[in-house]
């Protein structure tokens, strides 16, 4: 399913360059049409046949499109136009369409049903965890993930770690992930795909971290489950990096996951935590089938009893983004 958008101007260079964007970069997403005139507007608010409609002031002043779920009007800066949309909302004409299209996704997302699907579940998920911190579960997980994006895998990174330390990796914005965590009775699917950012160096779609720790340590098992699914929407691959801990939610995550990838840097006390696990956990016996053991910073490891095994070679640098773009060649899987 996809959201049916409208966009009327008689501005036709517009219309052409921005639908022509919208088909090009979020054909999953959107489904394009344009009008030039009221007669035209009038006719397709009139047949239900626009979710969102994107309209010049002066069609918009000429049309009623209340019957729309959402309406908004472009606002041209350089014409110094009032910023004020009147009855819709307003939106600026010029400016990147990557900025807009998140605009209308997210307020899109609280007018819409939380049960109606613009995608698919055809994601990949993937989860790193370890049973000891330090390990280098992040940076493994974030190798993993730089791997699938060269091989043309459309991936989303997912930090759930207590702590985060996602701005050690990624630039943060205002649009802190937090924001999700108060409308998780929303439209979470595009609501994540408003505020999620991708990375220009490696490709990996991300967010901004919480706001704050409790932000992360209060979501229930079933926020965790609805935050999992709508990122799973539209995309390959989603690598979920998860805190040493192992507790109801960390469960409902290797629950959900395809494949676990357990990092271990080849300590005895990595070792010890490892092999209480396995003998002592009776989570291990749940999910052994779907685990690969990662062995970072040159360790070697046993895996003889799961799934497969990573060996990640020590690699010595200062730049915690070098050292991960690095490892990401190691993952053959």
């Amino acid at each position: 399913m996809k959201i049916r958008l409208m966009i009327a101007s008689p501005d036709l260079d517009y219309t052409e360059y921005l639908s022509k964007v919208l088909l090009g970069k979020y054909r999953d997403v959107f489904e394009v049409s344009v009008c030039s005139n009221e007669d035209c507007l009038r006719e397709m608010v009139a047949g239900h046949r626009a979710d969102i409609v994107l309209a010049e002031r002066e069609l918009a002043s000429a049309v009623n499109m209340h019957s729309v779920r959402l309406s908004f009007v472009l606002i041209d800066e350089v014409a110094r136009v009032s910023n004020s949309g009147g009855e819709y909302k307003s939106v600026k004409k010029y400016q990147r369409i990557s900025s807009l299209v998140k605009e209308m996704i997210g307020a899109y997302a609280e007018v819409s049903s939380s049960s109606e699907v613009y995608g698919s579940l055809s994601a990949q998920i993937t989860a790193f965890w370890s049973p000891v911190g330090g390990s280098g579960k992040t940076t493994a997980a974030l190798a993993y993930a730089t791997n699938c994006v060269t091989r043309g895998k459309k991936t989303v990174y997912l930090d759930l770690q207590n702590f985060s330390c996602s701005s050690v990796y990624f630039q943060q914005n205002d649009k802190s992930i937090s924001t999700l965590f108060q409308k998780l009775d929303s439209n979470v699917e595009l609501l994540l795909q408003s505020i999620r950012q991708q990375d220009s160096g490696s490709g990996i779609f991300y967010f901004s971290q919480p706001e704050n720790y409790d932000d992360i340590n209060i979501l229930t098992s079933e926020d965790i489950g609805n935050l999992i699914d709508g990122c799973s929407k539209s995309v390959d691959e989603l690598v979920i990096d998860l805190s040493s801990i192992c507790n109801e939610k960390i469960c409902k995550v290797l629950d959900f996951a395809s494949q676990i990838f357990i990092v271990l840097d080849g300590s005895r006390v990595s070792a010890a935590k490892w092999t209480q696990f396995q003998t002592q956990n009776n989570v291990y016996e749940q999910v052994r089938s779907k685990v690969k053991l990662v062995g970072n910073k040159g360790a070697t490891l046993d895996a003889s009893a799961v799934n497969g095994l990573v060996s990640l070679p020590f690699v010595q640098s200062s730049d915690p983004v070098a050292i991960y773009k690095t490892l990401s060649a190691s993952f053959s899987v």
